[in-house]
């Protein structure tokens, strides 16, 4: 089984853009995405909980903001 995920599908796994995946990276938010051969980014089971992480660290659940909304 291949447990390899491109940025697009980890972006598209934790609810964020491609381009907010790389400013994160450039920013040391989250650790450099290991390249192919052909240089595209890789990521591991790991580094996809690593970025859900991050993700749930900055944006607030939406349960939270219904009830701040009540």
């Amino acid at each position: 089984m291949d447990s390899r995920l491109t940025i697009t599908e980890i972006a598209e796994k934790v609810g964020v853009s491609t381009k907010t995946i790389i400013r994160w990276e450039k920013a040391g938010k989250i650790r450099r995405a290991k390249r192919d051969w052909k240089g595209w980014r890789i990521y591991l089971a790991d580094d996809l909980e690593e970025i859900r992480r991050l993700v749930t660290s900055v944006y607030e659940p939406e349960e939270i903001l219904i009830k701040v909304r009540d």
